[in-house]
């Protein structure tokens, strides 16, 4: 498995965008979950700051390869990052932050970076200053990472319904999934 690249050296994207952004994320497994949301959700790329994944990477966790179909990049900070991404891309923090806006009241953007904080800590106030919107996920307690994003994607398939590439009814579920279900109503 090859390390990500710099997210400075990667095409910029045309067209409708979503894109997770991982501030300094801990362990290999979260963002190897990561990766597998992104490819189940259709979106196009996922940046993170830090060196604990790089450091983590050798540990392959992308079961499904999504890294061959989308980008994994390292970005020096968000602001440079937003530089690099479609015109219009919009900054949304997803963190458990006094005075952010519940998931379920917020309207996703045609393109978005979201951004969550890492598993050990929060996202810094200078990130969060940036952002065009930050938003929570209501629960009892706090998901943890690649729980966070799987939610996050759903929810914006809910609302913004299905990119046109994406297949629909039974031929969806014959192309998603595991080769050993069977199951048939």
């Amino acid at each position: 498995m090859s390390l990500a690249a710099d997210a400075e050296s990667v095409p910029k994207p045309t067209g409708s965008f979503v894109a997770i952004g991982l501030e300094n994320p801990k362990t290999p497994d979260n963002v190897g979950s990561v990766l597998r949301a992104v490819g189940c959700f259709n979106a196009q790329a996922v940046y993170y700051t830090g060196q604990r994944y790089d450091i983590a990477a050798k540990h392959h966790t992308d079961t499904k390869n999504v890294q061959q179909r989308v980008t994994l990049a390292r970005t020096a900070d968000w602001s440079a990052l937003k530089a690099q991404l479609p015109e219009g891309t919009k900054i949304v923090c997803v963190e458990l932050a006094l005075g952010a806006m519940s998931l379920p009241e917020f309207e996703h953007p045609e393109r978005a970076l979201y951004v969550f904080g890492p598993e050990d800590g929060s996202l810094p106030k200078s990130v969060v200053s940036e952002a065009d919107a930050v938003v929570y996920i209501p629960t009892i307690g706090c998901l943890n990472l690649a729980a966070t994003v799987n939610v996050l994607l759903y929810d914006r398939l809910l609302k913004r319904g299905l990119s046109d590439e994406m297949k629909t009814g039974d031929e969806l579920i014959l192309a998603s999934r595991d080769n050993r279900n069977r199951l048939k109503v």
